[in-house]
């Protein structure tokens, strides 16, 4: 058991478990000027992203079966 272990020890860990990577970083700071509201995973690891919730129920009929 450590301080680590949150199953165990109500609260935060002493110290951060991880942090985000520069490339995270930077896209919050500069994100893509694209229009997407939704996307869905397409189940080979990339997404598939829509402008629109019709479009967006097409690609889940499309890649969620």
């Amino acid at each position: 058991d450590t301080p680590y272990n949150t199953y165990t020890r109500p609260g935060l860990t002493p110290t951060p478990i991880s942090l985000p990577g520069l490339a995270s970083l930077q896209s919050t700071l500069h994100p893509a000027q694209i229009d997407a509201l939704y996307f869905v995973a397409r189940g080979d690891g990339s997404s598939e992203f829509s402008s629109n919730l019709n479009a967006h129920n097409n690609a889940v009929n499309k890649y969620q079966k």
